[in-house]
């Protein structure tokens, strides 16, 4: 990604990814939609902290193939999605990941 992605706004993963990203995306908002990213108690499918555990591999994956921007995009495609309530979730249970800062 160079200064003209950055300027306008490009997708922040290379082309080689779009099918497994797009894939990633649609079950982040799935599991969003229906399990959410946080939970009160532990136990499947949520880890010891109480936060999705499918939802973090995601979250590992969007850092490996894009880093910190990779995981801002799909926290912005969340946030479109499913409003700032769920997305404030998905902060959380993304704590922890590479550079994310919840």
């Amino acid at each position: 990604m160079g200064f003209i992605t950055d300027l306008f706004g490009g997708k922040p993963y290379p082309a080689q990814s779009k099918q497994e990203v797009e894939k990633l995306l649609i079950e982040l908002i799935r599991i969003g939609t229906t399990d959410d990213f946080l939970s009160e108690r532990p136990g499947p499918p949520f880890n010891m902290q109480c936060r999705h555990i499918r939802a973090r591999e995601i979250g590992k994956r969007f850092h490996e193939i894009g880093g910190l921007r990779m995981m801002e995009y799909g926290h912005k495609v969340v946030k479109r999605k499913l409003g700032k309530k769920i997305v404030s979730h998905l902060e959380y249970a993304w704590s922890e990941i590479g550079d994310w800062i919840a």
